[in-house]
């Protein structure tokens, strides 16, 4: 078991245990299809989530990622299309947790790391609520047609949902 210490601009002093070995020992009912590291080398967030390169991360996971040097930058998305809800909106909406400041992306890629918390049902519930736009997208589209709702194919890229193969 490790311990992890974080100290950035949304946290100081959080420590979290990494209990799993990373990438495995995931609860049966979250099965997703992409790890972080692929989805920031994919182009993800408008390439500006956490701002900067956190510490608490592997630096492989930073080296081939779509990153903006100016804030958020569309382009970098694999869709090239701006997919995003600001941080604001979902404070608004009780979606953030306080262990997890920054979001589903953040939660996603310390339980990817090996952390497991009292949090994980809730942020697993909510990424099984978005598999509906994979319905949608298989509903409405042909099959690589990336032209076909790519604002909606990029959210489920965000949500470690692999949309290139829908």
């Amino acid at each position: 078991m490790r311990t992890i210490t974080v100290n950035d601009a949304f946290q100081q002093g959080y420590k979290y245990e990494l209990t799993e070995p990373e990438g495995k020992n995931f609860d049966p009912e979250f099965t997703p299809e992409l790890t972080p590291q692929e989805m920031l080398e994919l182009g993800v967030f408008e390439g500006d989530y956490f701002g900067e390169v956190p510490a608490e991360f592997p630096k492989a996971w930073f080296k081939k990622a779509k990153l903006g040097k100016w804030g958020k930058d569309p382009s970098l998305n694999f869709f090239t299309i701006a997919a995003s809800k600001p941080l604001e909106y979902w404070e608004a909406k009780g979606w953030i947790n306080k262990q997890d400041p920054m979001g589903w992306f953040q939660w996603y890629c310390r339980y990817y790391l090996g952390r497991r918390s009292e949090d994980d049902a809730r942020q697993i519930k909510r990424w099984k609520a978005i598999q509906r736009h994979v319905a949608q997208v298989k509903k409405n589209c042909e099959q690589g047609d990336f032209s076909c709702r790519p604002r909606q194919r990029q959210a489920l890229l965000h949500w470690a949902i692999d949309s290139r193969k829908l």
